[in-house]
């Protein structure tokens, strides 16, 4: 027993120093670059191709062959990502979600290239490069693992490293090349990377899609290592390998044998879903919120031209048609991909899963070998599939709720490789099964004019997301995630929507294939075409419908037509160049003509348009010079708002005579009670007392770093304070979200706005009435009045307009949902003296019609002009308060600043 033991261990060993390299490369890499490189198994896979291709095809001897392939090929692979894919990136705004679709695009591209050169067949003749003693890969891990943390603790280049990793921009304008020390991140991880993949060879089969999903299974050390610590790295690559091996002595009995054996065959996976799942998120900072744009039109006619491509196939017979069979089915998994990351802005890696799930269970419900459920006509069980799977949609959608970029794509990941290795790959599920198609539907051409009927459903589902309010909700989470939640759009309900909804459609397109190839193949589901689908979407305009109808068939036509790799070959190139036009080609071809249009029209200078501005009359352009409502101490303000000042701020009841809402109850107070906050050891607040009456207009001055902004947060649900009470009357809120406040009536604008570029004017402010504290079909029209927004400019995409124009979108979406309590951060920032001016107008308005405001401001004068009551903030707390001409004088007497 000790023999065995011992030989278990050595396996282990083995098996863990693979692991431990693969973990050393993706945290040199990390550090570097802040890219996890999802393409670092398709590098493995690569340069074990390379070394077999100069050893068994050429003849060349071995070390000759392994010195060219991981000393030259494999670092210079890095390299050459660094300088032509990563670093346009990094130029361009490194845009977390480009980035990460980029490393996708790598991995498709490398995985496609060796299809087409080396072809899909699994090899066994790699050369082994160190002997099947696992000390020898055991030392190669630990001296790799020791000889980087001693660069890192002690060398220059480790200072340099290391000040990149904390903040890139500072160590630049320290003086510290940060391009080569990127470069020099990505050649050692990629030399690790070929390492790995010379290593395992041997001992696996070699083939283009195997290799490197099995390294990067193995991703969980990283992930576990927190992407900083090698030597956890490698403890942790090291425990799970030997224990995997041990494991196999156990031969469990019972009908829970084939899963536990699963289990202990690919305790990586396993590893992977706690580290993804459970253990705290990383990659924090790829987390930051994409550049939105004003969504593209699709092209006049395109749809007619998609019609009739679709319906071609009809005409076809043989082959040509069987193929074709296949293209509404994908079409159909792919639109679950626009829902999830085109309309959610949810990265989803494991799409596959749920549409090989949708297959299998129509598989076994056909055959009636689905637990507790009997025998369904095929139609049937496609349907009752769909609705099996929708839910299952959780495992993805729930931990999206807390995660964003990095950390989701990890997460998906980890469920798409589960889902393939503990239920697609295990014999008890899927051995014996055949899936037969809908009676009536036999034929090919039958079958194909069924495919068309769902795939017209599922696009009619699809275009139910983008309109009316869940539409609109969803544009808002999309372009701004904390702007939507303040405005009250319930953001965790509508990411689990979005999950659901793409689990369901996913399941329906899998099941269409299946039924298509009368199969259930569950290598047509594995994690790589999950990677493959997900880069495919993307780069053809993830907000796309045509997009994903167009990526189908390129997937299958190009498989088809040539060789194997073709489609993902060219996708992966897409992809690495996505960057140079993140809406698609769509939007590239929309931003060419723009070019060429403006280069032959003439436009005036930045200079002239201000002088055409000060020289037209104000009431010529509203757009330019907002006029709000007449002041609080005119007739037309006292107890009301007047016909276009009317906001509805403290009640609740409406008058149909005038189409405005009155008081029919006194607004509450906001109070915070001995509120303290921290960031790790520093104290934000310390203590702090407010109240925010209704009809008065509060402001909170101070320092930078008085804790304003916390303060802030803490009152509109962004952040929960350490110790202390926010309360709205007489109900405490401490513990609520933000969506929460905002439909009990507490609205909130950004110092960062915070609008929704792909929506209208008019459509930003809708989504605040739909979603604020009452439904009041004239809210919107009339804040678009209060902020002059009710002119032409009321349909433009509110991307790309001024900033004065865009902080009145803001305050009118705001408005819109009537609050009782207007919390305002830094509202002026960005705006001329006219619109100061309008600006300080309207919320004059908005007090005398009995909101409660709470501004927090630098203008002084501002504050002075609007201000009931002034608070002074230091170092966390309120250290004065009374009227603004008794507070200013004594800060401006103290030297203090705002």
């Amino acid at each position: 027993m000790s023999s065995l033991t011992y030989d278990l261990t050595l396996a282990g060993l083995s098996v863990g120093s693979a692991a431990a390299l693969t973990g050393i490369g993706l945290i040199v890499t990390y550090r570097a670059t802040g890219v996890l490189n999802f393409a670092h198994g398709a590098i493995a896979m690569v340069c074990a191709y390379v070394l077999r291709q100069c050893v068994v095809e050429w003849g060349w001897p071995l070390w000759p062959a392994a010195t060219v392939t991981l000393v030259f090929l494999a670092p210079g692979i890095g390299v050459a990502l660094e300088r032509f894919v990563f670093r346009p990136l990094a130029v361009l705004g490194g845009d977390p979600a480009q980035t990460l679709v980029a490393s996708i695009g790598v991995f498709v591209l490398l995985v496609g290239g060796a299809a087409v050169l080396w072809g899909q067949g699994a090899r066994d003749d790699a050369p082994q490069l160190v002997s099947a003693d696992p000390w020898g890969q055991l030392g190669v891990a630990l001296v790799l693992a020791a000889g980087v943390g001693t660069v890192i603790r002690r060398t220059r280049f480790g200072t340099e490293l290391r000040a990149v990793v904390d903040d890139r921009q500072l160590a630049v304008l320290g003086g510290i090349d940060a391009d080569r020390v990127a470069a020099a991140g990505w050649a050692f991880g990629s030399f690790t990377a070929g390492l790995t993949g010379v290593l395992l060879a041997p001992y696996v089969r070699l083939d283009p899609y195997g290799l490197p999903l099995l390294v990067m299974e193995v991703v969980a050390v990283a992930v576990a290592a927190r992407m900083r610590s090698l030597p956890v790295a490698v403890v942790v690559a090291l425990g799970i390998g030997v224990a995997q091996s041990q494991l196999t002595r156990l031969h469990p009995s019972g009908w829970a044998e084939p899963l536990l054996q699963a289990v202990g065959a690919n305790l990586f996976v396993v590893a992977l879903l706690v580290a993804a799942l459970a253990l705290p998120r990383i990659g924090t900072r790829d987390a930051l919120p994409r550049t939105a744009s004003a969504r593209v039109p699709t092209p006049q006619g395109a749809w007619i031209v998609a019609i009739v491509l679709f319906l071609l196939p009809l005409g076809f017979a043989g082959p040509d048609l069987h193929t074709s069979v296949q293209v509404p089915a994908l079409g159909v998994v792919l639109l679950s991909l626009v829902v999830v990351t085109g309309r959610g802005d949810q990265i989803s890696l494991g799409q596959a899963a749920y549409a090989g799930l949708g297959a299998l269970f129509t598989a076994l419900l056909a055959a009636g070998r689905f637990p507790g459920l009997p025998r369904l006509p095929e139609l049937a069980a496609l349907a009752a599939a769909v609705v099996l799977v929708a839910p299952l949609g959780l495992l993805t959608g729930w931990p999206a709720i807390g995660r964003r970029g990095l950390a989701l794509a990890l997460a998906t990941f980890a469920v798409g490789v589960g889902v393939s290795r503990f239920v697609f790959a295990q014999p008890y599920a899927t051995s014996g099964l055949a899936l037969d198609r809908p009676a009536g539907f036999d034929g090919d051409h039958a079958y194909y004019v069924l495919e068309l009927a769902l795939l017209a459903a599922a696009l009619l589902a699809t275009r139910a997301l983008r309109r009316g309010r869940t539409g609109r909700a969803l544009a808002a989470m999309r372009d701004h995630e904390s702007g939507a939640s303040a405005a009250g759009v319930q953001v965790p309900s509508l990411k689990l929507l979005a999950f659901v909804a793409g689990a369901a459609l996913a399941a329906l397109g899998g099941g269409m294939l299946g039924m298509g190839v009368r199969a259930f193949d569950p290598t047509a589901y594995d994690p790589v075409r999950g990677l493959l689908w997900f880069a495919a979407v993307v780069v053809l305009g993830a907000d796309s419908t045509l997009g994903a109808l167009l990526a189908a068939a390129l997937l299958v036509g190009l498989d088809a037509g040539a060789r194997g790799g073709v489609a993902a070959a060219l996708i992966g190139v897409l992809a690495v160049l996505v960057g140079r036009f993140p809406g698609g080609p769509y939007e590239a071809l929309r931003t060419g003509a723009e070019r060429l249009r403006l280069r032959r029209s003439a436009r005036l200078t930045p200079v002239g348009l201000r002088a055409r501005d000060r020289l037209r009359p104000a009431a010529a352009d509203g757009a330019v010079v907002p006029q709000g409502p007449p002041a609080p101490d005119d007739e037309s303000s006292t107890g009301g708002t007047g016909g276009t000042g009317g906001t509805g701020g403290a009640g609740g009841k409406q008058d149909p005579a005038e189409g405005r809402v009155h008081p029919d109850e006194p607004a509450p107070e906001l109070s915070a009670h001995a509120l303290h906050a921290r960031y790790g050891t520093f104290t934000a607040l310390d203590g702090v007392d407010l109240d925010v009456a209704p009809g008065r207009i509060t402001a909170i001055v101070g320092p930078n770093g008085a804790g304003k902004t916390t303060l802030f947060h803490c009152l509109a649900g962004t952040l929960r304070p350490t110790h202390g009470q926010v309360r709205l009357g007489n109900r405490d809120i401490t513990r609520l979200p933000a969506h929460a406040r905002t439909r009990l009536g507490i609205a909130r604008t950004f110092q960062q706005l915070a609008v929704f570029p792909s929506l209208t004017v008019a459509e930003n402010v809708r989504v605040g009435a739909e979603q604020g504290r009452l439904r009041d079909p004239g809210a919107v029209e009339r804040a678009l009045r209060l902020l002059a927004l009710d002119g032409p400019q009321r349909s433009l995409p509110a991307a790309g307009l001024p900033t004065g124009t865009l902080r009145r979108v803001e305050l009118a979406r705001a408005v819109a949902g009537s609050p009782r309590v207007l919390l305002l951060d830094e509202p002026a920032a960005g705006l001329d003296s006219a619109e100061v001016t309008a600006l300080a107008r309207v919320l004059k308005a908005l007090a005398a019609d009995g909101t409660a405001l709470l501004v927090v401001e630098h203008d002084l004068d501002l504050v002075s002009d609007l201000a009931d009551v002034v608070h002074v903030m230091t170092a966390g707390r309120i250290v004065a308060s009374g009227p603004p001409a008794h507070v200013l004088d004594a800060l401006g007497t103290t030297g203090a600043g705002a």
